[in-house]
């Protein structure tokens, strides 16, 4: 009896003694390759910050699992004409300080992110709504100054922010502590450390699987992988080809990647330094390999492209093609141009795959160009970005998505002159988007973007490398399916 009542104490303190990744966590930690840049979802676009703060948010509307756009904030829409939409905004949403939603707060986040004084990164993705008013108790009616036949894929992004709250905190201070009414709200941010999240517990869809949830901002690719092998993180993001080779073995881990409607891509500034000159751009887009950038670093997890769109995208024509690797070409037209031994300051962050700047810098080098990585953080890679042409560098990696579906959230704010992501000026390109824009006629709107497209390829602003595909690490365990749009939604998570 003695010896039983032994065994049995043994066996209970083992029991307790097990391993956490042996149980069913609460909490769920996810390791990013850098910090929010921000947490006001009207400010900044970067996948860090957008993978964080969609889930302290809800949005006018959303899309389900296939992609299909659905209600949520707005329960219904109905066109009134070709410019008018009247959406029903639901009546039981609650922020996290307890007061109720109300279509007063739709209305203040729509003029709020179409304001050009707020200066938003994201305001040529709605910059064709010139109005909103509150026409019945439930109902807000957004107008267009064009028809516009991207406004509910753009709308599926526009989170609701309380207009009371924001007014009264003002946006320096909301922007590190927002209030939304998503399915977590804020706990903790110790930027460059951890940024902590707690279940909404009377969230309107229902409890979220998980208590708790964690960020960290984790740059070196190699600790993501140790901090999932450890259990210290359950998910990590950006992964490359090179850590699932790395990861395969692993029983305890499994690799979920999706093809994305991202494009990768090289910025180059056509208003400042060596680069404002064409010959010295078109120089530049031949002497890149994609070949080598997708075959040897991304290990085939990538498509190639010749424009500034991918395949996910209404407009991507693919008969338009780029410029083919050809180093005598691009040295010559470097040399044409008198910019031999010219310097150009590559601007980049964590948040980006190193080993294809470093790649694209040596392809440069070969054709006669001396080339600068300036490296920083991401919120300051941002602010360079966003800024005058002067302060921009000449290049930079960008990995760009509207996750609207259309060219007109890609190729419109990174070059029509009037966005601050752009460092280029052609009027025929900015009538050629516009256009596109304003029409509800499919073949019209090619036509258009053909013009667009073929502008660019002509002035090369920017060089289409590939289309992304997004790779995640996750525990065993996580039941999730990733989508083309990147959305990270973690009330759409659970342990099996």
């Amino acid at each position: 009896m003695r010896a039983w009542k032994l065994g049995l104490a043994l066996l209970m303190a083992l029991a307790f003694a097990a391993p956490a990744a042996a149980q069913v966590k609460d909490a769920l930690s996810v390791d990013l390759p850098a910090d929010a840049a921000t947490l006001d979802p009207h400010v900044q676009w970067d996948t860090d910050s957008y993978t964080i703060y969609r889930n302290i948010f809800d949005n006018l509307l959303t899309r389900d699992a296939d992609g299909k756009i659905v209600p949520q904030i707005a329960t219904a829409w109905r066109y009134v004409s070709d410019t008018v939409i009247d959406f029903d905004i639901r009546t039981d949403v609650k922020f996290h300080d307890g007061t109720p939603l109300t279509p007063e707060d739709v209305v203040f986040s729509v003029k709020r992110i179409t304001n050009p004084a707020f200066k938003s990164p994201q305001l040529g993705q709605f910059n064709s709504i010139v109005a909103a008013e509150i026409t019945a108790p439930a109902t807000v009616r957004l107008t267009t100054k064009e028809p516009y036949p991207v406004l509910l894929a753009q709308l599926v992004k526009l989170s609701i922010v309380p207009k009371r709250h924001v007014e009264s905190v003002g946006d320096a201070k909301f922007n590190i502590e927002p209030i939304g009414s998503g399915p977590y709200r804020l706990v903790s941010w110790q930027k460059g450390v951890r940024l902590a999240l707690e279940a909404n517990e009377s969230y309107w869809r229902g409890k979220p699987f998980f208590k708790r949830l964690t960020f960290q901002p984790v740059p070196d690719a190699a600790t993501r992988i140790a901090d999932l092998r450890t259990g210290k993180a359950d998910v990590a993001r950006g992964l490359n080809p090179d850590d699932v080779a790395t990861l395969k073995g692993d029983a305890q881990l499994q690799i979920l990647s999706v093809p994305t409607e991202r494009i990768g891509y090289l910025f180059v500034n056509a208003l400042n330094g060596a680069t404002q000159d064409v010959r010295v751009r078109r120089a530049i887009a031949y002497a890149l390999d994609r070949d080598v950038i997708i075959e040897a670093l991304l290990g085939g997890y990538g498509r190639p492209v010749d424009i500034m769109l991918t395949p996910a995208n209404f407009g991507y024509l693919p008969d338009i093609k780029g410029y083919a690797h050809d180093l005598a070409r691009a040295k010559a037209l470097i040399k044409e141009a008198g910019a031999e031994g010219a310097e150009l300051t590559f601007i980049t962050s964590p948040a980006y795959d190193q080993r294809l700047v470093q790649a694209i810098q040596q392809m440069l080098g070969e054709a006669g160009l001396k080339v600068t990585i300036a490296m920083s953080d991401q919120a300051t890679f941002l602010r360079r970005r966003q800024g005058q042409p002067s302060d921009s560098g000449n290049l930079s990696m960008g990995r760009w998505s509207c996750a609207c579906g259309d060219a007109d959230g890609v190729i419109q704010p990174l070059f029509h002159s009037a966005s601050i992501w752009a460092k280029y000026k052609n009027p025929s390109y900015d009538e050629a988007v516009e256009k596109a824009r304003a029409t509800l006629d499919p073949a019209a709107r090619l036509a258009w973007y053909r013009k667009a497209l073929e502008i660019i390829k002509e002035d090369v602003p920017g060089i289409g490398l590939y289309q992304d595909v997004a790779i995640y690490g996750a525990r065993k365990g996580l039941r999730w399916k990733p989508t083309a749009d990147e959305s990270f939604f973690v009330f759409n998570m659970k342990w099996e």
